[in-house]
């Protein structure tokens, strides 16, 4: 059974205005499903999965089977395995003027947005899908659940635990092991030995000596390797807050596992109760809290506070014009520290929550609200109005 997803409208409006529509997302998030399901709205359509052999024999001369087929709107899937396609899109578009002629997939970002910039610039739109954000799916699962799992469609809508953790298992192997091979320059043991240290240090602050040390090479692959992890969805970096407030401000980035699923199969914990016990399960909360606000509000600039001195908010959010700040509590009792209290001052905000797992919000003191995960976006919307 197709579940709709939040995305749905801003793809059709990018259909209808766009020669080219790009969704990016990471595997297996549900960009083909979606995709699918958008086509059936179409009278003529065609779907290439560029995996297929099949398909890939239709390409072998791409430029004449594509002008063949400019009355349909063309869906190619996983798109960055044949990046020469590009400036023979390029060429169909320019001269056929249609809007809605490409639909475009693709789960690896910044080599999919390079190759794109520079055959289809002006022609083109991006679109971005996350694995299921919580408003999508909060009617059929727990926050418990959804937490723990992760918003992987076949994770968290598998039968039984047993059987999504053994899904995110596959999902880490198979990754590593086959999705990861069109890049060169890793080994899959290395990155799968960097992917479970920044689990257990999910959320905090990167520290690439150290990592470099610690897997017995280079600060610049260590680089390297997050910036592909990066690139291909798994990990989302947040920066430090820049704006000058007089303080000596930390200056490295902190690192999330973009999936909180993917962390604690990494981690081997095997239930939720697993966990709730964890140390890192304070950075599970701050995950699902920055993963559904970037689901929802990607065009936001994020950064995080955080002093020599200890003062400290997890995400400092701004559209140029209006400032929020969020503090994450995985706590149905939250309460601020001395430090937060000392970053707020320092950044002067228009709006503060304290992101918790409460069914509903509630002010804490003044300028000051304790919301849900619900709540938090629409406050968050309603302060983009």
């Amino acid at each position: 059974m197709y579940l709709p997803r939040i995305l749905e409208p801003s793809i059709r409006e990018s259909l209808k205005y766009n020669p080219a529509t790009a969704m990016l997302g990471p595997r297996q998030c549900g960009k083909s499903t979606l995709v699918k399901e958008l086509l059936k709205e179409k009278e003529k359509t065609l779907y290439l999965d560029l995996e297929r052999p099949s398909d890939l024999q239709k390409l072998q001369d791409p430029e004449w089977f594509l002008s063949t087929q400019t009355d349909k709107l063309i869906c190619l899937d996983e798109i960055q395995r044949m990046p020469e396609l590009f400036p023979v899109l390029r060429s169909l578009i320019d001269t056929t003027a249609k809007k809605g002629m490409y639909l475009i997939l693709g789960s690896a970002s910044r080599e999919l947005i390079r190759q794109s910039s520079e055959s289809l610039a002006g022609r083109i739109s991006f679109k971005r899908l996350t694995p299921f954000l919580f408003a999508e799916i909060s009617d059929r699962v727990s926050l418990e659940t959804y937490l723990y799992r992760g918003g992987f469609p076949l994770s968290l809508l598998a039968p039984k635990e047993e059987v999504s953790f053994d899904w995110r298992q596959d999902f880490i192997s198979t990754f590593l092991e086959r999705d990861l091979l069109q890049f060169a320059g890793f080994t899959p043991r290395t990155m799968h030995r960097l992917w479970q240290m920044l689990a257990h240090t999910n959320g905090q602050t990167i520290n690439f000596s150290k990592l470099g040390s610690a897997l017995g090479v280079s600060n610049t692959t260590v680089r390297k390797y997050i910036d592909l992890l990066e690139g291909t969805f798994m990990l989302l970096q947040v920066p430090p807050y820049e704006r000058n407030t007089k303080k000596r401000l930390v200056k490295s980035p902190k690192v999330y596992i973009s999936d909180t699923g993917i962390t604690t199969a990494l981690l081997q914990l095997k239930n939720f109760e697993q966990a709730a016990g964890h140390p890192t399960f304070g950075s599970l909360w701050e995950t699902t809290v920055l993963a559904n606000l970037k689901g929802h509000f990607p065009n936001l600039d994020y950064s995080f506070y955080r002093t020599n001195h200890g003062a400290e908010i997890d995400f400092v959010l701004s559209n140029g014009h209006k400032t929020a700040v969020v503090e994450c509590k995985a706590s149905v009792a939250p309460k601020l520290t001395s430090g937060n209290y000392a970053s707020l001052r320092d950044i002067n905000p228009d709006h503060c929550y304290i992101a918790a797992p409460v069914p509903s919000g509630y002010p804490k003191e003044e300028g000051i609200e304790v919301v849900s995960l619900h709540e938090l976006i629409s406050n968050i919307g309603e302060m983009l109005t």
